[in-house]
């Protein structure tokens, strides 16, 4: 992958009733290093940039990194725009289609829609998300993705959403999308959807929530795929709300030998970002205890995608 990165602007547009600040692709840069800045708060971009960098030395992961933390003006990039196999983190971005259909057609979502919806993110059931995969169709799926302004983001080809190709930048998109109003999802849709990421069950809170602070509320979404080419596919997605709270961590990675690893590499960038920016935390969330379903694929997928052996 062509790591690039660099330095950030932010563009204020009206959405909805509000202003609220949407974020500016970072300029292309042919470095791989971490990239913090915030105009009221350097020295803890300047932490933040060293701390970010000493969890990343060492592993082997191609990891692209995203922090978004509105009130500070604080951003962080570490190859904001390559690519990677989404795996189920886009169950977030169905759902979130889904919703915005429903809106269209001015109703709620049915009985059916709203198990599949649960499942689908708090268990991370992979029937429900083929289900609604194909229910919400690929129209309604790239309708969102345009109001989203997720350009980067490239749906998978025909039922195999876990090919979806995301970027860091277009999923700190989404998590701003749900914490944010705006024109795309009212404020009943983007309720139901952080509501279903903070009952994500135990066995699926790793990654991002590493580190944070307890009292928290943490909105989590993770990805697993083993591919024969670049390894364990391991992504983590997550917004923080709460007093103290309101910020969003996106860290992806592949090129892990197992899920275990993947999953220290997010957990050590989680550890440095959730302490640098929550200092005076008494309780944190602690890292994730090895468990056997880890080497388990979090989907299937056709054969010439060449899954590698769990």
């Amino acid at each position: 992958m062509k790591p690039r990165c660099g330095l950030i602007t932010v563009v204020s547009v009206l959405l909805g009733w509000i202003l609220v600040p949407l974020l500016a692709l970072p300029a292309s840069a042919t470095t791989s290093t971490v990239t913090c800045r915030s105009s009221s708060h350097r020295a803890l971009a300047a932490r933040l940039d060293r701390d970010i960098d000493r969890a990343l030395r060492g592993r082997v992961s191609a990891v692209a990194v995203g922090v978004d933390d509105p009130g500070r003006g604080l951003q962080c990039w570490l190859n904001s725009s390559d690519h990677f196999d989404l795996a189920s983190v886009v169950k977030v971005t169905i759902l979130s289609a889904l919703l915005r259909r429903a809106q269209e057609q001015h109703r709620h979502l049915t009985r059916t829609e709203a198990i599949l919806a649960e499942e689908m993110i708090t268990e991370s059931d992979n029937y429900a998300a083929s289900v609604l995969w194909d229910d919400v169709g690929r129209h309604d799926l790239q309708h969102f993705l345009s109001l989203a302004r997720m350009t980067q983001t490239y749906l998978g080809p025909g039922p195999y959403w876990g090919l979806t190709q995301i970027t860091a930048y277009n999923e700190v998109l989404l998590l701003r999308l749900l914490v944010n109003r705006n024109r795309v999802l009212d404020s009943s849709s983007r309720d139901y959807v952080l509501d279903l990421m903070a009952q994500v069950i135990p066995a699926q809170r790793w990654g991002v929530p590493a580190g944070a602070p307890t009292g928290l509320t943490v909105h989590v979404k993770n990805g697993w795929l083993p591919l024969l080419r670049h390894g364990w596919r391991i992504h983590s997605i997550g917004t923080f709300t709460g007093r103290g709270g309101g910020y969003s961590i996106v860290v992806l990675t592949e090129d892990n030998p197992t899920m275990a690893y993947g999953i220290d590499t997010i957990e050590a960038i989680a550890r440095a970002i959730n302490r640098d920016l929550n200092p005076a935390a008494r309780s944190r969330v602690p890292s994730s205890e090895l468990s056997p379903s880890w080497e388990t694929p979090d989907e299937l997928l056709p054969a010439v995608a060449g899954i590698s052996a769990a």
